[in-house]
């Protein structure tokens, strides 16, 4: 049996895109930290999905809009199996649906800021220090395959002003990191996550639309890379941003 089994640590996995994550990067023998700020009930179950594939998973709760809990989180994270190899910064704010969607366009982008941004560095810095120090490890963000060319609305502003700021920290990141560290960003695009089961038929037309594989991305589309960049397949592959998207269909 492995003594050093491979340890990931999973953001916001208590559904949805953060779940599929945590799952692509269970195997046997394997670890997995599940992150949620409240849903205990929804982060047990994806614990239990995890132990399902014959890896160990731990449930930690943790509310990132408040800094004192970033070195709470990773202290807790490394004392968990005294390492982490791979860190998945992908919990977020949901501006889109609930009752953050009535918030105003101030309110919405502190919140972003809080949590998509500010906590996103803050772990990353504080993870990618432990593991620079141990010699290994990866660190993967999360951004948007359209912030770099921008999308009309207060959403598309939103988004491309936080997620855009993810991106050029990651690559940044990347720099002070290497090469002991590899940080990595996925940028996804239309994924069929809580919003897009809800979204008018518009925006199902967009979506479906702006796509040149002509359909919505799965929370596995965007796993499914995540464990290729955190494998040892992805060794070269460092400072990036991939979009995930099917490949962008411009107007």
């Amino acid at each position: 049996m492995n003594a050093t089994p491979f340890v990931a640590v999973v953001t916001g996995s208590s559904s949805g895109i953060g779940r599929a994550m945590a799952l692509a990067l269970a195997s046997p023998g394997s670890a997995v930290m599940v992150h949620a700020r409240r849903n205990r009930a929804g982060a047990e179950e994806t614990a239990a999905l995890i132990r399902d594939l014959g890896a160990d998973a731990h449930v930690l709760l943790a509310d990132l809009a408040d800094p004192s809990s970033h070195a709470r989180l990773v202290d807790e994270a490394w004392n968990w199996r005294g390492h982490v190899d791979s860190w998945v910064n992908n919990a977020g704010v949901d501006v889109l649906t609930g009752p953050a969607a009535g918030w105003s366009f101030p309110e919405k982008l502190a919140a972003l800021w809080q949590v998509d941004v500010a906590a996103t560095m803050a772990l990353s810095r504080k993870i990618g220090a432990q593991m620079r120090e141990r010699g290994s490890g990866t660190i993967i963000n999360v951004g948007w395959d359209q912030a770099e060319q921008g999308m009309a609305g207060d959403s598309g502003e939103l988004f491309a002003a936080v997620k855009g700021a993810v991106m050029a920290f990651s690559r940044s990141l990347a720099a002070s990191l290497a090469p002991q560290v590899r940080v990595n960003c996925v940028a996804p695009g239309w994924i069929k996550t809580k919003w897009g089961d809800v979204a008018s038929q518009a925006w199902q037309q967009r979506a479906v639309g702006e796509s040149l594989l002509g359909r919505w991305g799965t929370p596995e589309d965007v796993a499914a890379v995540v464990r290729f960049l955190v494998s040892p397949d992805a060794s070269f592959i460092n400072g990036q941003i991939i979009p995930i998207n099917g490949g962008f269909r411009h107007a």
